[in-house]
């Protein structure tokens, strides 16, 4: 799950997109531009489309897709995005390693009807956890939310880290490559949950485990910005998050409309449209606003494995509910 997006400040790009306002008096329009991810819309990408973002000055521009949280972390870092989105665990390692980013908005959600399912195949002989030695995993990237969620199923069960392989493998290549029997086990992502349906809808594969088996209801991945960035320009940014999780909520209320939108984005990027009505939605709470669960779930996690010191992080250096306009009410 990746969200990059760049923001031009009028006076170079966003001069152009200026947008009449009444009389002669002219909207200041920001540019945003962003990463998408195949098989998937995200919240910014709803608020584009019913006009809100639109309306706040906001034009969001797509720059291609991205395989993973990791690869948007590396182009925030390079300074190439000014907000990127990755899995939770994955931004946690980026801020310890020094990077000055904190997450603004949840991307995607783990509930009980928004999750990530590890699949295999129904004839498999893998039914229980210690069956999964020496066996291969097909996640999306490495570091990032399926690979930390593997991580600790071992945990739980007892099982070493390194008794199982993780491949990766593409969202829209993760069917073809378990039935072909290529890998023995296919993540597939909350966000990704377009090829979850189709890959159920087609037969002969079972859930092993899911992510809320796992974790609970979480945050499953973050929308992170630069704290400079943040400085610099708190209205934009807070438009963006108010207006996504406007969006979300917006998703969560009325699902059909909204699968049928997310059916018209693909069609207009170019994927198949049919993939949307197994979309479940963003699997995030009422207004996307975190909870402290969310960040000390993982910190937890971190602190016990050695990769944090104790103490080292908070959850209030990895996200706030700052920007969030639903957040004071």
């Amino acid at each position: 799950m990746a969200l990059g997006l760049v923001f031009v400040e009028a006076g170079h790009a966003a001069e152009s997109a200026q947008a009449p306002t009444s009389g002669a008096a002219r909207q200041k329009v920001t540019v945003i531009r962003y990463l998408s991810n195949a098989g998937s819309i995200n919240a910014g990408e709803i608020a584009a489309a019913k006009g809100w973002l639109q309306a706040d000055g906001i034009v969001l521009e797509s720059k291609g897709f991205s395989q993973g949280g990791p690869e948007s972390l590396f182009a925030i870092a390079s300074g190439s995005v000014d907000v990127a989105g990755a899995a939770t665990a994955a931004v946690i390692n980026a801020i310890s390693n020094g990077s000055d980013v904190i997450a603004v908005k949840p991307g995607f959600g783990v509930s009980q009807t928004a999750r990530s399912n590890f699949y295999v195949l129904a004839k498999s002989p893998i039914t229980k956890p210690s069956d999964l030695i020496g066996k291969t995993i097909a996640v999306n990237t490495l570091g990032a939310h399926l690979d930390y969620t593997v991580r600790e199923y071992l945990r739980i069960h007892k099982i070493p880290q390194n008794a199982v392989r993780l491949v990766v493998v593409p969202g829209p290549q993760l069917e073809q490559t378990l039935r072909s029997g290529q890998v023995d086990v296919a993540a597939v992502g909350e966000w990704q949950a377009v090829f979850s349906g189709k890959l159920e809808a087609d037969g002969g594969v079972r859930v092993l485990f899911d992510d809320y088996q796992v974790l609970g209801n979480i945050t499953l991945g973050y929308d992170v910005m630069r704290k400079s960035f943040l400085e610099t320009h708190p209205d934009a940014a807070r438009a963006f998050v108010s207006d996504s999780a406007r969006a979300a909520d917006w998703a969560a209320e009325h699902p059909d409309e909204a699968r049928k939108l997310t059916a018209e984005l693909l069609a207009k990027r170019g994927e198949n449209p049919a993939l949307a009505s197994y979309w479940p939605g963003f699997g995030l709470r009422q207004h996307a606003l975190f909870t402290d669960h969310d960040a000390q779930f993982w910190l937890d996690v971190f602190e016990r494995d050695g990769t944090l010191r104790k103490g080292q992080l908070s959850v209030s250096t990895v996200q706030t509910n700052r920007y969030n306009g639903y957040a004071s009410k």
